[in-house]
């Protein structure tokens, strides 16, 4: 089997398409839920804790000196990040925790019994028969 064709092979396999989807989807709630903390959550907690903006919580190490800049510890961005990440995860897990459920019930659902032709109907009412005779 040559090299393009296994290559081939392994990237129209459905796992790689849905992976790649997945990706390009979770890059983009990312972004969606990066937005809803830091426009929709975090304002209403930076008025409730005094009207601080998170965004701009900073400490200076070293100030700016001519043409250097200041040394700037950002943390207030760091809080951000962990809530946007929080957040993310929270949503993750209970997607994930519905596809398992919803698993465990298909799995849990009886299977039906095969569907028997009318010959093997037959034979086993007369293997039943044959049985109760002895």
């Amino acid at each position: 089997m040559s090299i393009l064709k296994e290559f081939k092979d392994f990237a129209i396999k459905g796992n790689v398409v849905d992976m790649a989807v997945g990706i390009v989807i979770g890059a983009a709630f990312g972004k969606i839920v990066s937005s809803f903390v830091a426009d929709v959550i975090m304002p209403p907690i930076g008025v409730l804790i005094g009207g601080i903006d998170f965004s701009n919580l900073a400490i200076t190490l070293k100030e700016a000196t001519g043409d250097m800049p200041a040394v700037v510890l950002s943390y207030g961005k760091f809080v951000q990040t962990a809530v946007d990440f929080t957040i993310i995860a929270a949503a993750i897990f209970m997607v994930i925790k519905g596809l398992n459920s919803l698993k465990r019930k298909e799995e849990e659902a009886p299977e039906a019994p095969p569907k028997l032709s009318t010959q093997e109907q037959l034979l086993m009412e007369i293997r039943d028969l044959l049985k109760n005779r002895e």
